[in-house]
């Protein structure tokens, strides 16, 4: 089943939580100014929605595995990279069926066809390619329930700041380009795991109607207030005073 839209969204992963998984990735550079044709992939992290357990990929733990020093890993990065790569999608494989959500994985400048892309150029030949319909974009979602203008741009950071604060370890795309020319991999990983712990965050907070946005606006409000935990209390006595209007009519009818 493919979700259209936001209420879909939220209806579905309060039913089947478990069918839902998160994921963002951080790359050498978004513009022509690579050793390589594409941005290289340097760190991917998944995280499971449900049981809130993250699993990753990284430069510099790979790197490890196979005993490639810091100092050499830019030369023999092709290694670290179909590696970080094959692990990736051996971790996709039998889950390619689950939602897949993500901010702004849109295209092959930055997405799933640039992973595609970038397994396949150096080698790969049985990437798991992830349908259309089971990739959701947060950002559109988010968009979709409270606005276009549910934050200033730029938006990831703007929504983390009015939910809780920017992360300590959160580094923007200019942060992390200087970060993988200082060779400071473990550095970028660890604004790829804060960014894909803040939007387990964001979503969880969206699913129960307590996301803060800058969204402004009557229909908005109404929403929030209907998703609130006092508005399904005062739902709940409802249902249960017309149950016990219905025996008492019942018992009236009877006798």
């Amino acid at each position: 089943m493919s979700i259209a839209d936001s209420r879909q969204f939220i209806k579905s992963v309060r039913l089947n939580p478990e069918n839902f998984f998160l994921i963002h990735y951080s790359c050498q550079n978004l513009y022509d100014e690579n050793e390589a044709l594409s941005p290289r992939i340097t760190s991917i992290a998944i995280n499971h929605y449900a049981s809130g357990q993250s699993v990753s990929f990284s430069t510099h733990s790979i790197a490890e595995e196979l005993r490639i020093a810091r100092s050499d890993v830019i030369q023999r990065f092709d290694e670290v990279e179909i590696e970080l790569l094959t692990q990736f999608y051996r971790f996709i494989r039998d889950r390619r069926d689950k939602y897949w959500v993500h901010w702004n994985m849109r295209n092959l400048t930055y997405g799933f066809e640039h992973l595609e892309h970038r397994y396949r150029a150096l080698g790969g030949t049985d990437a798991c390619v992830i349908a259309v319909e089971r990739r959701l974009n947060l950002n559109d979602l988010i968009a979709d329930r409270y606005g276009s203008d549910y934050a200033k741009h730029p938006k990831m950071l703007s929504l983390m700041e009015i939910n809780g604060g920017r992360h300590r370890d959160f580094l923007d795309g200019k942060e992390e380009v200087d970060a993988f020319e200082n060779k400071e991999f473990l550095r970028m990983h660890n604004s790829t795991l804060s960014k894909i712990g803040f939007f387990s965050s964001a979503m969880r907070k969206l699913v129960n109607g307590k996301l803060n946005t800058a969204s402004r606006g009557f229909g908005i409000a109404i929403d929030k207030l209907f998703e609130s935990r006092g508005a399904k209390i005062i739902g709940l006595l409802g249902t249960i005073i017309t149950i016990l209007v219905g025996l008492w009519q019942a018992i009236l009818w009877l006798s």
